[in-house]
C-alpha cells in the first residue's frame, strides 16, 4: 500500500475551502478527474456510512473515522458498492485494501488555508490518484478563491 500526499495553499478561509470540498454543487466539479459525475453521499457521522460513487451509483462504501469541521476529516474505506446499492466488504479483492484512509487536513496559514490531503492506495492506482488530486485540488483552489 502506498501513502500519497498533496498540498495546496488557497487564498480563502478554512470554512470556504471545506464548503467547496464537500458542497453538493462543488464536490463533483473537483472530483471529475477521478470519475465524471462523482457524488458523495454521507450521514456525516463518525462510524456512519459515506458513499463515493460515479454517475451510475457504483463506487466505494466508507465511514468517517474522525471529523472536526472545518479542520479535518478522515475517511476509512470499507469496500465497494455496485449500481444496485449492493455492498461488498468481504471479498478477497476488497479485503486487500479495506481499511485504507483518506485524510483532509485544513490548516490556517497566514489568513489563507493550507489543504493537506493523504490517501492510501495500491500501487496500480498511484497514477490515477496523482492525476485526480493534482487537477482536482487546483479546481478546489479556484472555486474557493473566486466564488
Amino acid at each position: 500500500m502506498e501513502t500519497l500526499s498533496y498540498e495546496k495553499i488557497i487564498d480563502a478561509p478554512k470554512q470556504k475551502v471545506w464548503d467547496v470540498l464537500w458542497g453538493e454543487n462543488t464536490y463533483s466539479e473537483w472530483t471529475q478527474f477521478f470519475s465524471p459525475g462523482s457524488q458523495m453521499k454521507s450521514d456525516w457521522k463518525v462510524n456512519g456510512k459515506t458513499y463515493f460513487v460515479n454517475q451510475e451509483g457504483a463506487g466505494m462504501v466508507s465511514t468517517i473515522d474522525s471529523l472536526e469541521q472545518p479542520d479535518q476529516i478522515i475517511f476509512k474505506h470499507l469496500g465497494m458498492v455496485d449500481e444496485n446499492g449492493v455492498e461488498d466488504t468481504e471479498s478477497m479483492e476488497v479485503k486487500q485494501w479495506s481499511g485504507c484512509f483518506e485524510k483532509y487536513i485544513l490548516i490556517d496559514y497566514d489568513g489563507r488555508t493550507k489543504l493537506h490531503v493523504e490517501v492510501q492506495t495500491e500501487k496500480n492506482w498511484e497514477e490515477h490518484m496523482n492525476d485526480g488530486f493534482t487537477k482536482g485540488l487546483e479546481v478546489v483552489k479556484n472555486l474557493a478563491e473566486f466564488k
